[in-house]
């Protein structure tokens, strides 16, 4: 007699309704993508706690947003220009470093017009990518280890997104992408709006504490702490706030800032000078009114350029607009 089945795993209970929840969310399945829908749902969960907290202890406040709409329409507008840029900026794909899929249109800095670069062909994206380094540069040296493509400058792979990223600044694990160029934009007014909805929502907390300061103890103490947890993340944005201004206005990014020193085009550029900086004004509107279909490479400066961009300004650099 032949026993079936008596190798066969024994299932827990939730194992079915797991199956049916994958069947019909198919990006649960991945692990990465799962992790940053968590991270997501914690973040839109401690908005809603904020702002609920501060409706069910504060009664009047209802009262006062039907007699005076004005009062929550700037935090409500403000949530809701947040959600579309974190919808963005999570949607925002990292740029391809490559030309071996597909096809893209990719802008050479010194040049209006942009390339159409095919996918198959590849001694073009090479020879394009090579003009960007200074001579003498061997190709081994600018090849990424993992994606095995041709990597422009200020290009970096990320290991979480497994691509290689124009402009790389951070892999975000509250938006579960890399920002760079395409969505670094939108990353900073992300933060402004979620700056903005820190401060406005910390106003009405004080605004219920300075009226109910002794209405009851238990209300008091949550309004307190959760007004303090509120004052931490505000410093926080803040400062990621000014930092990333910083970037803007000087042309980097926070990979370059910090890892400077082991990026091989970058040791040998005093740390003073912005080799990719083409001014303030300049770098801001380029930043803000770039176009988003086309893929600006950045070519290294030659050590003349990198020599006079080294050079201290003067009052007549100033008067003539050199810094700017």
């Amino acid at each position: 007699m032949t026993i079936v089945g008596i190798c066969r795993p024994m299932r827990s209970p939730w194992d079915q309704p797991m199956d049916r929840c994958l069947r019909f969310f198919p990006c649960l399945i991945d692990p990465a993508r799962r992790s940053a829908m968590c991270v997501k749902l914690v973040l839109v969960t401690v908005h809603l706690v904020y702002i609920g907290v501060l409706f069910l202890i504060d009664g009047d406040l209802i009262e006062k947003t039907k007699k005076e709409p004005v009062y929550v329409l700037d935090a409500m507008m403000t949530l809701t220009e947040r959600n579309v840029l974190y919808r963005k900026t999570s949607e925002a794909s990292s740029l391809p470093a490559s030309g071996k899929n597909g096809s893209f249109v990719v802008a050479v800095e010194g040049s209006q017009a942009g390339k159409n670069i095919s996918g198959n062909n590849t001694p073009t994206w090479s020879k394009l990518v090579a003009d960007l380094y200074p001579m003498g540069t061997t190709i081994r040296t600018w090849t990424c280890s993992y994606c095995n493509v041709e990597q422009p400058p200020r290009s970096k792979h990320c290991h979480d997104c497994d691509k290689c990223v124009l402009q790389f600044d951070h892999h975000c694990v509250w938006l579960g992408n890399c920002i760079g160029q395409g969505n670094h934009c939108r990353f900073w007014w992300y933060l402004c709006e979620e700056t903005a909805l820190c401060l406005w929502t910390g106003i009405l907390y004080i605004s219920y504490l300075k009226d109910h300061i002794k209405s009851s103890w238990w209300r008091d103490a949550i309004m307190i702490v959760l007004l303090i947890t509120l004052s931490i993340s505000l410093i926080f944005l803040l400062l990621l706030l000014l930092f990333h201004s910083y970037l803007i206005l000087t042309n980097q990014t926070t990979y370059e800032l910090v890892r400077r020193r082991r990026i091989p085009y970058l040791r040998g550029i005093p740390e003073r000078v912005h080799p990719f900086s083409k001014g303030v004004s300049r770098n801001v509107y380029n930043f803000c009114c770039g176009s988003s279909s086309v893929y600006n490479m950045e070519r290294l400066p030659t050590p003349q350029e990198t020599e006079e961009k080294s050079r201290p300004y003067t009052c007549l650099d100033v008067v003539t607009c050199r810094c700017c």
